[in-house]
């Protein structure tokens, strides 16, 4: 009976730890999923703002965030992101693995008409476009299971943190549905709130998507032609070169390699010919004036230093990540080496 009491207290004291470490962590909503307070003064002004747009009222947006619920899972998911844990050995093996190579093979052959004017008319190569879409989203297979609404709504009321951001991108999100004629609690997505194939959030929905199929709609859920077409859009406006080169590796000189160029800046800012001075040899293809990143990614077999340019950097616009654009980077590389194989064979 004693041990039984014993156990029961202690029971009690880890419930009373762990409601403390969720209230610390999420809020007011701590123990379970509810709906907002629309009279609390933030929810208010953000509604009160978002209503001075022509294309919505406020019985649409209070309709809407009625319908809205703070979701635990989803301030769980966006305070412990697995990137931060991971090497390039670990987060590489995610993306690169032979299943996702060929369904990127058999994505871009089934799509090659699409790809092709997609190619031609914004400059980024098929690969490239395939990658992206694999790495988001598995070629459409996992696009999220969260309503756009909750994540929205979740993050933008009840994480601090980036509340800013998030309320700008409800409020982009309740525009695109006015626009669209889409009922806000319809569309699934990330528990960050992207959409569809490419895994656009709303504010890049409504600036970069495209009708790429000239049907007089945008839509990236259903539509692989609008995905694909939009993709190679957010990547042309974000400074794609075509035929530029992406990445390159960077060979070690005799002097030593200074630590404090490594990994600072995503965007290109280091001369070629400043290079040796930073312990790495210039590759003769990039002229002097050529500027790029300098990266060193962790590994088993240990670092490895690789010369990002100004096409890396674009890839870095759809995902501020070194790991993640280099990893769409070499799962390019590996559907186009399969696909060129599969054509040789053929």
């Amino acid at each position: 009976m004693i041990v039984a009491m014993s156990y029961l207290h202690l029971g009690r004291q880890l419930a009373i730890a762990l409601c403390a470490i969720s209230l610390s962590l999420s809020g007011r909503y701590a123990f379970a999923d509810a709906a907002l307070d629309l009279d609390r003064k933030d929810i208010q002004a953000f509604m009160q703002r978002a209503s001075q747009h022509e294309e919505l009222g406020m019985h649409a947006i209070r309709g809407a965030l009625s319908q809205a619920r703070v979701k635990q899972a989803i301030l769980k998911a966006i305070s412990k992101p697995v990137e931060r844990t991971l090497d390039w050995q670990r987060y590489s093996a995610i993306f690169l693995q032979p299943e996702r190579i060929d369904a990127g093979v058999d994505f871009m052959r089934e799509r090659s008409t699409t790809m092709m004017v997609a190619e031609s008319r914004y400059g980024v190569p098929r690969e490239i476009i395939t990658a992206i879409i694999g790495v988001e989203t598995k070629y459409g297979k996992v696009m999220g299971n969260h309503r756009v609404l909750d994540a929205l709504a979740t993050l933008a009321f009840e994480y601090p943190k980036r509340s800013t951001f998030f309320t700008k991108e409800l409020e982009h999100f309740l525009l695109l549905c006015a626009e669209q004629e889409i009922d806000p609690s319809a569309p699934l997505g990330s528990y960050a709130g992207a959409m569809g194939y490419g895994q656009f959030m709303p504010s890049s929905y409504r600036e970069y998507a495209v009708d790429f199929d000239a049907d007089g709609k945008v839509d990236i859920w259903n539509n692989k032609t609008d995905a694909i077409g939009s993709v190679a859009n957010y990547l042309a406006r974000h400074g794609w070169r075509k035929g530029g080169v992406i990445l390159l590796p960077a060979e070690r000189n005799n002097r030593p390699v200074t630590l404090a160029a490594l990994n600072k800046n995503l965007k290109p800012g280091i001369r070629a010919s400043q290079l040796p001075s930073f312990g790495f040899r210039q590759p003769e293809r990039l002229s002097n004036d050529a500027k790029v990143a300098l990266f060193r990614f962790k590994s088993e077999q240990g670092p490895i230093y690789e010369l990002g340019l100004q096409n890396f950097y674009a890839i870095t616009r759809y995902n501020h990540s070194r790991l993640y654009a280099r990893a769409v980077f070499e799962l390019s590389r590996q559907i186009l080496a399969k696909s060129q194989e599969a054509s040789v064979k053929r």
